[in-house]
Parts: C-alpha cells; sequence; structure tokens
C-alpha cells in the first residue's frame, strides 16, 4: 500500500473501475481534516461576531485567507511528507532550543485555552437543544474525546474524523436560510472594507487567527507523519522522500480542505449577518444568545443546524487541538514512543500530554468564563501568534538541506511571506489601535 490512498503500481480490477470520485474522496485525509477542524467553535462564534457587528463588510476576508491558508498548510504537509518528522523535530534540528521551546509553549498555551472554549461553546450548544445545564456537558464531552484518542485506532479516528466534516454543511445550508441580500453580499465580497478602531482590527485578527491557526501547521505536519507509520514506515530513513503523485495527492488534498474551511466561514459571516446585525443584534455575549437570536430571524431550522454544527465541530476540534499539544512537546523533547498509532501505555508521555492539555481547559471552563468571549479572544491570540510560526514554516520548507529538490517554488515563497506580512501588520495594527 502507499501513501494517501494513491494507487498501487499494480491496481487490482477494482482500482481500475473505481470512478474518478471515489479515488479523489479516498485521497482526503489529513488536510480535509485540518480544513474541518479549523471550523471549530472559536471559529464558529468569530465569524459570528464579525457578521453579527459588521455586518457583510467582513465577507471579503474569506478571499483573502484562502490562498495564504492553503499556502501555509500545504507546506506542513511537504514538511512532514518530505523529512519524515514533524514540524517541532525539524525546528529543533534548525534552530536554538530557546526558539523550539518558545514556539511549543506559545502553541501549548493558546490550545489550551482553546480546548476550554470549545468545550463551553459545545456545552453552551447541548444546552440549548436538551435543557440540562452545560455544566454537566462539559466533564462529559471531555471523556467522551479523552476516550475517543485513548482507546480508538489512528484508523477508526481518521475515518470518524472525516466523517464529521459533513456537519460544516449545515452552516451552508443555514445561510440560505437567512434569506440575505445577495447584491450586498456581491458588493462586500469583492471589494474589501477596513475600518481603523481597535473593534474592527480586533476582529479582522481575530478572524485571520481563527483561520491560520498555529496548532494546525504542527497538526498538519504530523499527521503526514502518522499517515507513513500508518503503512508501516516506522522509522524516520523510512518516511523520509515523496513522489511526485504523493506531492500532487496531498495538494489536493490540503486545497480541498481549506476551500471547504474558507467557504463554511464565509457562509457564517453571512448567515449572522443576514439575521443578527440586519436585525440590531450587534453584540454577541453568549453563545446561547448567538443561536437562540436565529430563531425567529431564519427559522427553527437554521437554529438546529447553526446548535448541531458547534457540537460536531467542537467533538473533531478538541481532539486536533489536545493532539497537536502533544506532538508539539513530544517531538521537542524527542520522546521515540509519540504517536496516535500507540496505544496509551506504550506512549505514556504522549497521551499524559493530550490527557493534561484538556484537563487543564476543562478547568478554564469551570472557571466560568464567558464562552463566546474566551472563544474569540482565544482566536485573537492566535492571531497574534501565528506570525512568527509562519516565517519559520516559509524559511523551513525554502531550506534545501530541509527540503532537498523539494523546496518552495517562488510563487508559494510569495504566498507565504504575503501571509507573514498581512497576519503581522494585522497584529500590529491591533496593538497600535489599542494604544
Amino acid at each position: 500500500m502507499t501513501k494517501r490512498g494513491i494507487a498501487s503500481p499494480n491496481p487490482t480490477q477494482e482500482d481500475v473501475s473505481s470512478n474518478q470520485l471515489q479515488r479523489f474522496l479516498k485521497e482526503l485525509g489529513p488536510g480535509i481534516i485540518t480544513g474541518a477542524a479549523d471550523d471549530d467553535p472559536s471559529g464558529i462564534s468569530t465569524y459570528s461576531v464579525a457578521g453579527a457587528s459588521y455586518g457583510y463588510t467582513t465577507l471579503w476576508t474569506a478571499l483573502l485567507s484562502f490562498p495564504l491558508m492553503a499556502a501555509i498548510q500545504f507546506m506542513c504537509a511537504k514538511l512532514g511528507m518530505v523529512t519524515g518528522c514533524g514540524l517541532a523535530s525539524v525546528i529543533r534540528t534548525r534552530y536554538p532550543r530557546w526558539v523550539l521551546w518558545l514556539a511549543c509553549s506559545l502553541v501549548v498555551i493558546a490550545n489550551i485555552f482553546n480546548i476550554g472554549a470549545d468545550l463551553g461553546g459545545m456545552a453552551d450548544a447541548t444546552q440549548m437543544i436538551t435543557g440540562v445545564p452545560g455544566f454537566y456537558w462539559t466533564p462529559f464531552f471531555a471523556a467522551v474525546i479523552v476516550a475517543l484518542l485513548f482507546w480508538t485506532s489512528y484508523r477508526l479516528m481518521a475515518r470518524i474524523f472525516k466523517w464529521l466534516t459533513l456537519v460544516l454543511f449545515a452552516y451552508i445550508v443555514a445561510a440560505f436560510l437567512a434569506h440575505p441580500n445577495w447584491r450586498a453580499v456581491a458588493h462586500s465580497t469583492f471589494i474589501p472594507h477596513i475600518e481603523w478602531s481597535k473593534s474592527y482590527i480586533s476582529v479582522l485578527v481575530a478572524i485571520l487567527g481563527t483561520t491560520i491557526s498555529p496548532y494546525l501547521f504542527f497538526w498538519q505536519a504530523a499527521q503526514e507523519v502518522e499517515e507513513d507509520r500508518d503503512h508501516g514506515k516506522a522509522t524516520v530513513a523510512q518516511r523520509k522522500g515523496s513522489t511526485n503523485a504523493e506531492i500532487r495527492s496531498a495538494r489536493r488534498d490540503v486545497v480541498t480542505g481549506m476551500l471547504l474551511s474558507n467557504v463554511v466561514m464565509y457562509f457564517l459571516i453571512l448567515t449572522s449577518a443576514a439575521t443578527l446585525n440586519a436585525h440590531g443584534h450587534k453584540d454577541i455575549e453568549t453563545a446561547k444568545q448567538a443561536a437562540e437570536a436565529l430563531r425567529p430571524l431564519a427559522g427553527a431550522g437554521a437554529y438546529w443546524l447553526f446548535t448541531l454544527g458547534m457540537i460536531g465541530t467542537g467533538m473533531l476540534a478538541v481532539p486536533v487541538l489536545a493532539g497537536s499539544c502533544a506532538y508539539a512537546v513530544a517531538e521537542g523533547a524527542r520522546w521515540k514512543a509519540a504517536s496516535l498509532n500507540l496505544k496509551p501505555d506504550l506512549a505514556r508521555k504522549f497521551y499524559g500530554v493530550i490527557g493534561v492539555s484538556i484537563a487543564v481547559g476543562l478547568a478554564l471552563d469551570f472557571a466560568r468564563l464567558n464562552a463566546v468571549k474566551m472563544l474569540f479572544w482565544s482566536a485573537i491570540l492566535n492571531g497574534l501568534l501565528a506570525p512568527p510560526l509562519v516565517v519559520m514554516v516559509v524559511l523551513l520548507t525554502s531550506d534545501k538541506k530541509v527540503m532537498g529538490n523539494r523546496m518552495n517554488t517562488r510563487g508559494m515563497k510569495w504566498l507565504g511571506w504575503t501571509c507573514a506580512a498581512v497576519m503581522t501588520a494585522a497584529a500590529v495594527g491591533l496593538i497600535i489601535s489599542s494604544i
């Protein structure tokens, strides 16, 4: 068997008879999961805040973020495929240890904050449809996610994650149920609108931060390594290198995942603008308020889709957040037993990081912080942390000593540096506007 579902050199009759759609769906893996995990409760709340506060005027950010996000994630995927190692492992070999542990520490802190926020958002959503207080739902979801990560195989987990991505289509349907002003939508999509205010810049940083999130860099590279491990390539030497076909497959997977992520982002902003902002609901304080406001404005269908979507995306995103913490720490510390393919008793420290990450995130949630505000501010934190990590990813994937003849093309370098510049400018703008 080859990597990423690519057909073997001697295809069977079944391989020959399978159509292009089947082959395409079979190729989808780390990229589609990463893209779907990007639209977690943090992202949902951020896009809802953007749409409620500023209407359609932030829709243009979806067109900006898609090529930048796709470029960075493809760099991370290619890094994992070519080197046979995760992002933290490569940083360790090329930069001083303080750079490695600063990067890992920032990602772990942001992820734990995000885990707590996502669990809180899921609990609030479940409370709305069951009437059972969210206080009981947060430990329930945490326990289910821990059980999923600790006692299922990587192959089963990847399959579950791929099916969970379907929940994202709920937000596209909800947008059409909201009956938006399509002329205003088209205008705001293609004509950027920027306001020089702390509030608007913070929304812009949050959108970029929750779209181009640091934890996804670590997760993408690590999952490419896990794909190889799942195909029996246990050592770095066995995993190192990739064929042209594998690179093309990875590109299709990543671009599809990032396109899905940005399409959902676009329609979430659109839905909130057409309902909440259009009817004067510009200040979202709780997840319940955001969803309940949809019921009279867009109908029960949109309300249920919005609410169930938040639960489903949380189930997808929290394992990715906790897993990326574990990969970052394990690769930085050079733990040999560090893989979701291994059972917990064979990788105790690796799974220990996962468990502690979720436990601390759960503790943050029990501190009774406002769920939507915590989700939104976690996105801003990611927006401030991402620029230096983007710079490292571009430098590493442009380094011949790391990538050999798989270095970034001129176009990829341009997109990477543009991403770093845009996110840095947004972060600096937020700091200046705050002062």
